[in-house]
């Protein structure tokens, strides 16, 4: 992993503009799809029916759901470090393509380019976080979002 610690919060608006971390490689396996389509209740056969997948799919192969790709921005996002917050929120996404499809079984990693950062209510500082979400092998992304984060020192 290319693992970009932020001294603290002024080291982090220094850091605007520039791409900060990219994660380790995750793989998403059917079993993962499988639990976000119970837990999303999206059970379309391309995503949890392999035999169909195979036979009328496109892809030859069940895909994951692209909001199951855009929610592993989380865990990926360990490859950022802000020591010393009290806190980090989610406070959501200005854009979002899921420019190409994720096999089952591929791996995926993200790249974290900040692209600002400025005061916000409550002694917050909000960043906006340009992530791209790659396929392991693949020309190109799998999705791409701009990441609002508020943090709290």
């Amino acid at each position: 992993m290319s693992d970009s610690t932020i001294r603290d919060l002024n080291h982090l608006r220094e850091m605007a503009g520039r791409e900060i971390a990219a994660s380790d490689w995750l793989e998403v396996t059917q079993e993962r799809i499988n639990s976000f389509a119970e837990a999303t209740e999206d059970r379309q056969w391309i995503h949890t029916d392999p035999e169909r997948a195979r036979k009328e799919s496109p892809y030859g192969i069940t895909i994951a759901h692209g909001f199951l790709t855009l929610s592993l921005l989380s865990p990926l996002a360990a490859a950022v470090r802000v020591p010393g917050l009290r806190m980090a929120i989610n406070y959501g996404l200005e854009r979002v393509r899921f420019v190409s499809a994720v096999p089952a079984g591929s791996r995926i990693r993200a790249r974290f380019t900040l692209r600002s950062v400025e005061d916000s209510a409550g002694g917050a500082v909000k960043a906006l976080w340009a992530v791209t979400v790659e396929r392991q092998g693949a020309d190109k992304p799998c999705c791409v979002a701009e990441w609002l984060i508020l943090y709290y020192p």
